[in-house]
């Protein structure tokens, strides 16, 4: 049950009737009632009248009683909405017997591509990748359990002129020895042996472009020289995937190279339909409403006066190809934000071209960088890149570290569990829980911090509900499913904080829509936070095993109810519960 649009489709027709039009009622949780609906101050101006006088005119309009909310004019014109009791004990108490938590599946699925991580072949994962393979691996999850077809796409660059001077280095070296550097997962060290002959060696410099020549026609013994360099990186990255605990698959693996074929006919067609234009001896797309620092129209190369083919018509390619083949009608690029004009600039281009168009949908999901202490790109001490792989087992050993001091009888193989979940949990968290427009700093002290907006946070009050339960006979396992005893027991609210955690128990499915819409996955972290801050002032102020059977059942339901939800909101975030920290 999704009480906030519940609330906003009996409203929005007492405004259109006020108003004389369609109007969103800005319905919200409020601090002084249940929900608020501010859109009457919004009116005033365009209606020319007071705001309290349109609430109260909208409020004779609207239908309400019979769904058990009362509704008052407060303020200058808010509208104050809060439910009945048992109308809210209801709508909760059908919570606990929907296996998705109030959630439907969607009726109108989609096939959503959702391109994302994308590391380059022969280079280490480094924390750049983060945000990417963090988000994407989000968006995918929560798009599936709403019931979409979910086509993971991860984008890798595995093809281009690089690679010319990869396969010589590999050459050089004997392919048994370069096979041994690569499967040890030190990439970047065979790349940079590799550009440092390139750069000093003239010999080495004109083998590199010649087997770029070879790759690109097809020689056979090259061809297998790359494919080793991709396979040995592909290894790689899938324990990155692994350790960070991702969705990512070997089937998921799509490079540069999967379009290379399509290059030609993609360039075909923009002449054919009258978009190409030369500039500089390069075929280009002037789309409208682009220009440069100097006010000129700036271009998308397709293709460079030397032949080639640069990212635009990969991307052009791969585009088309998800639309036309794949069937999406939902393309997501979860790419940082130093790349949304590219992206604009495609998607202007593969709209112009008649492959991209409604109901299909190309979104670019850019995102902000990750910043050290010192405000800055997050670096190394030596100034180079941070690791991924480094971080990550940075977070781990600090998680790990962390549960043994607090707990010194954990046995080795629970602290490395507890370790691993809290750990990932934290550096996913800390990244998904901030706009992803923004910057973050990376924080060891708070990201691992057990209060304030932290998944260890959520995830203590996840493993201290299971407590409760455990104690009260409801999951004797750590891993059992939570079945209440009474699980139809009549909700009472005895005190305000039990009325206050109904409430925000009854957000979820309004959160959940909106983050399908918009894919801004901090308002699902925030309203996780939100529920388990409400269950800790319910925790402190209303005993649950010592208080009367009726109460007691009914607290039981709640604590069961908000397990649940931390449980499916973090699951669909890709951070682990644990029963016991």
């Amino acid at each position: 049950m999704d009480l906030e649009k519940l609330l906003s489709d009996r409203l929005a027709p007492a405004f259109a009737a006020v108003a004389g039009g369609p109007v969103d009622p800005l319905v919200r949780r409020s601090g002084r009632a249940d929900y608020q609906s501010d859109a009457a101050l919004a009116l005033a101006r365009r209606l020319g009248r007071p705001p309290r006088d349109i609430a109260g005119a909208v409020l004779a309009h609207a239908v309400l009683d019979d769904i058990g909310v009362s509704a008052e004019v407060s303020g200058p014109g808010f509208i104050n909405l809060t439910l009945a009791d048992r109308a809210l004990a209801d709508l909760v108490a059908g919570l606990a017997g929907d296996a998705r938590l109030g959630v439907p599946s969607t009726a109108t699925p989609q096939t959503v591509v959702v391109d994302y991580s994308a590391p380059n072949v022969a280079k280490e994962m480094h924390v750049g990748h983060l945000r990417s393979t963090v988000i994407g691996d989000a968006a995918v999850r929560l798009l599936t359990w709403l019931g979409h077809r979910v086509v993971r796409v991860n984008h890798l660059g595995d093809w281009g002129t690089p690679f010319g001077m990869l396969i010589e280095h590999l050459i050089d070296l004997g392919e048994a020895e370069a096979a041994q550097h690569l499967s040890m997962g030190d990439l970047d060290t065979f790349y940079r042996a590799a550009r440092v002959k390139f750069d000093e060696d003239e010999a080495f410099r004109e083998r590199s472009r010649l087997r770029v020549v070879a790759l690109q026609g097809g020689d056979e013994r090259t061809r297998r020289l790359w494919r080793l360099l991709v396979t040995q990186s592909e290894r790689y990255f899938l324990t990155v995937y692994d350790l960070l605990d991702v969705g990512l698959s070997g089937d998921d693996f799509r490079g540069e190279s999967a379009y290379n074929h399509l290059l030609a006919g993609v360039v075909d067609d923009l002449d054919r339909l009258g978009l190409l234009r030369p500039s500089g001896g390069a075929e280009c797309v002037f789309p409208p409403g682009f220009t440069g620092r100097d006010g000129a129209p700036l271009p998308l190369i397709v293709r460079k006066s030397d032949g080639g083919y640069g990212y635009p018509a990969t991307d052009l390619a791969a585009l088309r190809q998800r639309v036309g083949e794949l069937g999406a009608t939902r393309l997501l690029y979860v790419v940082g934000l130093p790349q949304r004009q590219h992206f604009a600039m495609v998607f202007a281009v593969a709209e112009a071209a008649g492959w991209l168009h409604p109901p299909v949908r190309a979104e670019h999901l850019g995102f902000g960088s990750i910043l050290g202490a010192d405000g800055r790109m997050l670096r190394s001490r030596a100034g180079e890149s941070v690791k991924l792989v480094g971080l990550l087992e940075e977070a781990v050993a600090r998680a790990t570290d962390l549960a043994r001091s607090r707990n010194p009888d954990l046995d080795t193989e629970a602290a490395a569990e507890i370790g691993r979940a809290v750990g990932i949990g934290a550096i996913k968290y800390a990244d998904l829980s901030v706009d992803r427009t923004k910057d973050y700093v990376l924080d060891w002290e708070r990201m691992l911090a057990l209060d304030g907006n932290t998944a260890p946070y959520l995830q203590y009050a996840y493993a201290r509900i299971r407590s409760v339960l455990r104690r009260a006979g409801t999951a004797a396992q750590p891993d059992a499913p939570i079945v209440l005893a009474r699980p139809d027991a009549p909700i009472v609210f005895a005190q305000p904080a039990e009325r206050a955690l109904a409430v925000e128990l009854l957000g979820f499915a309004g959160v959940v829509g909106e983050v399908e819409r918009s894919l801004e996955l901090h308002q699902l972290a925030g309203y996780l936070h939100r529920l388990a801050t409400a269950f800790s002032a319910f925790y402190e102020r209303c005993p649950v095993l010592r208080a009367s059977d009726e109460l007691r059942e009914s607290r039981l339901l709640l604590a069961g109810l908000t397990a649940r939800t931390l449980r499916q909101g973090l699951d669909l975030l890709g951070i682990r519960t644990l029963a016991r920290m």
